[in-house]
């Protein structure tokens, strides 16, 4: 039955750090706001919940809306409240991160939205809002998440070699890693599908490819497995 409060409320809002990774490192895909406040400036994709939205539902559809990704991995980060976070209301929002492959997702602004493109962690430019707060506290958590649960996978080819797999680590933990070591760590998991298949269209020695069996890392899981890099 419709019924409305007595007293004014906050809005609720949802924005999304989209993490991608490509040749040369890691990526936040930004917007480039067209409406007020802060128009014209990049900041996270988001968007005003509705009435009858669930938090995840909202990202989801301001996600699409704004950069037309869909189906991507996504989790939720934290809760932003502080009253003056944005100049106009106050407005509550809950923050999601979210992990895509560049070349399975291509992206495209729409909506509010006069732009989207993807920037480097060291090239981010001056952000809406708390949106470099949120930023912040979104790579710590990538960071700390991929030592114990195998969620980088989403940002790599369904097929990919294991040296790859430890760039990608080496990019998210800011960090050199002994090659040999990895290897055998990640290998001796038993999480990698080894693929009757080789690299293409390299200057180098062709590796073989594998690609993460999530199947049996979830058997694993219930079994006590321990995933950790």
């Amino acid at each position: 039955m419709p019924f409305t409060y007595a007293h004014a409320r906050p809005a609720l809002s949802t924005d999304c750090v989209v993490f991608g990774l490509d040749a040369e490192d890691l990526k936040i895909l930004l917007i480039k706001r067209a409406l007020e406040p802060f128009k014209g400036r990049w900041g996270l994709p988001g968007g005003l919940a509705r009435v009858g939205e669930s938090l995840e539902d909202t990202a989801r559809r301001e996600l699409a809306e704004e950069t037309g990704l869909r189906q991507v991995f996504l989790e939720q980060l934290y809760t932003f409240s502080s009253p003056d976070r944005n100049p106009q209301e106050h407005v509550i929002t809950a923050a999601y991160y979210a992990l895509v492959n560049l070349s399975e997702h291509p992206v495209r602004a729409s909506t509010d939205a006069r732009g989207v493109a993807w920037f480097g962690l060291t090239e981010v430019p001056r952000l809406a809002f708390d949106h470099a707060k949120i930023l912040e506290l979104a790579c710590e958590r990538l960071r700390g998440k991929i030592r114990y649960q195998p969620i980088g996978f989403e940002l790599l080819p369904r097929k990919f070699p294991v040296r790859e797999l430890q760039r990608l680590y080496e990019k998210i933990l800011g960090r050199a890693l002994d090659k040999r070591n990895f290897r055998k760590k990640i290998l001796n998991m038993g999480i990698l599908q080894e693929l009757a298949q080789t690299e293409t269209d390299v200057a180098h020695r062709a590796a073989r490819l594998y690609r993460f069996s999530k199947e049996k890392y979830d058997r694993m899981k219930k079994q006590g497995f321990n995933f950790e890099v």
